[in-house]
């Protein structure tokens, strides 16, 4: 059987007895009909919340290492730099690298549930494992494992949601699924509060949430099913085989289909290049800004337990917002992720540094500059975080689905490699400070100040520009089909080379000078 990826449909299709409805949604100047699948809403609300979950606890650990980053370097006697080897690249690197296969097993295959709940169990096992770590190399070791499991987790719930549920609500589906993010971030504020409060060691929350996402991966494979695919908003006349012989030759045509597919698309890396400025500043705004604010305020115990109440509460309900507006805007024009995240990281690169130096606009007064902080920070994350959930919506709609997977991955590896530079270049700038020192806090204030905001305006400027290119890939105004230009490969090459050489050596340079 062939599958047609023309990305419109009309009338009522039948696949494996799941009817699917057509829905009208304006794109451009052109109106293109999709596939709506008629699923139980009560087997969809069990499938997100389950990846959810496993989505929320992936992130967990992330967290739990910036809020008790002192304890975990003096427990472990750690240097910064080691900190910034197992906060970056340690799982950075085996994420970018076994992403991309794993994703292409699952699209393959058709395996996604199966492959999913395989990897919860294992970064499960890891993340007990970091609980259990006495010593640099041993955690290294567990967070690469880690990396290992949870390298198709995020490609693969984004999948499976684009699957489960209609084109029109996408945005906000995926957009619950970001929502741990953040839930994420408010519950480790607040388990760290109370664990600094009773002097319970960091590793018990480690091991607790390792056993916990055990249990979740079980559910996982008893309670999804594997959904059958969409269709994409692409106008396009590609096409893959879905019941060709899984063999070798099979195999290797439809990766080379699916790679050249993205490599002339006009928008993916544009796409992807902007996204991975966006995260490396939030990568850098995760891991050091709570540190930063604790150092500044130090007479204020309940700094992280509001720091956490705020971004849970007001980065889950920015990301909704984004994903359910560009839901009920999506039948006039599907953009609106684009201008979110563009405009919206620039408006918030501005409270970003009223943050940062929110003690100094209070004249050194620590409770005047928290309200000032936790003022100008609800309005950082109320602008700025709109965009994961119907960003990566837009994205996945862009791609083959047959290899959607596949093509969330390369996206998703490209940005690990970008944004865990973050971590590595802020390990080197603060090498050999003393984290209690006055120096540090200075140094930190500065490279925050600089780094976060030029991000979030790099990001914004890309994203803007690919408004058009995003509505020239959706009518299927490809590059020119047959061999790629000279230039077009040039470049490839050169951002592969420049990216590669980049990882290679902050990581060298970290080992060496850890």
């Amino acid at each position: 059987m062939k599958f047609d990826f023309k990305g419109y449909a009309d009338g009522i299709n039948d696949t494996e007895g799941v009817a699917h409805l057509p829905l009208s949604i304006e794109t451009g100047n052109q109106r293109v009909l999709v596939h709506r699948p008629s699923v139980p809403l009560w087997r969809v609300a069990i499938a997100v919340a389950l990846l959810f979950i496993n989505y929320f606890l992936a992130q967990y650990d992330k967290f739990i290492l910036s809020y008790f980053q002192s304890k975990v370097i003096s427990s472990l006697s750690m240097t910064l730099s080691e900190y910034g080897i197992i906060s970056g690249y340690a799982t950075g690197i085996v994420y970018a690298l076994l992403a991309i296969p794993v994703a292409y097993l699952a699209d393959y295959t058709g395996y996604r549930v199966w492959i999913l709940s395989a990897s919860a169990g294992w970064w499960s096992l890891c993340v007990i494992f970091q609980g259990l770590s006495g010593n640099f190399w041993q955690i290294l070791l567990a967070r690469i494992g880690m990396g290992i499991g949870q390298a198709p987790v995020e490609a693969l719930s984004v999948s499976l949601i684009s699957d489960l549920v209609g084109k029109e609500w996408v945005f906000l589906a995926e957009s619950v699924l970001y929502v741990g993010v953040y839930i994420g971030e408010a519950i480790s504020a607040q388990i760290a509060t109370a664990f600094k409060k009773t002097d319970t060691p960091w590793n018990t929350a480690m091991k607790a949430i390792g056993i916990v996402g055990l249990v979740v991966a079980i559910l996982l494979r008893v309670v999804v099913q594997e959904p059958a695919r969409q269709t994409s908003l692409k106008q396009g006349e590609e096409s893959f085989e879905i019941d060709a012989p899984k063999d070798a030759y099979t195999a290797k045509n439809d990766f080379v289909a699916t790679l050249k597919h993205v490599l002339r698309m006009r928008s993916f890396w544009l796409l992807t290049i902007s996204a991975g400025f966006r995260q490396l500043s939030g990568n850098v705004f995760g891991y050091y800004m709570p540190g930063y604010l604790t150092s500044i305020y130090p007479s204020q115990t309940n700094l992280l337990s509001n720091y956490g109440i705020i971004v849970g509460v007001v980065g889950s309900f920015s990301v909704v917002a984004g994903g359910l507006t560009s839901s009920f805007l999506s039948r006039r024009t599907v953009m609106i992720p684009l201008y979110m995240t563009a405009f919206g990281g620039m408006i918030s690169s501005i409270f970003v540094v009223l943050m940062i130096f929110s003690k100094s606009a209070a004249g050194g007064d620590e409770s005047r500059g928290t309200t000032v902080l936790y003022g100008v920070m609800s309005a950082a994350y109320l602008t700025a975080e709109t965009w994961l959930g119907a960003f990566n919506s837009l994205l996945v709609l862009l791609l083959p689905p047959r290899y959607k997977t596949f093509g969330l991955a390369i996206y998703m590896s490209t940005l690990v490699l970008m944004y865990s530079t973050g971590p590595q270049i802020m390990a080197l700038a603060l090498r050999n400070i003393d984290v209690n020192s006055e120096g540090y806090v200075k140094r930190v204030r500065i490279i925050l100040a600089v780094l976060i905001p030029l991000g979030y305006w790099l990001a914004g400027i890309g994203f803007l520009f690919c408004v058009r290119k995003v509505r020239q890939d959706i009518q299927g105004d490809y590059v020119q089909q047959g061999e790629m230009s000279r230039t077009r490969k040039s470049l490839y090459a050169a951002f592969v080379l420049l990216l590669g050489c980049l990882v290679v050596a902050l990581f060298v340079t970290s080992l060496v000078f850890r």
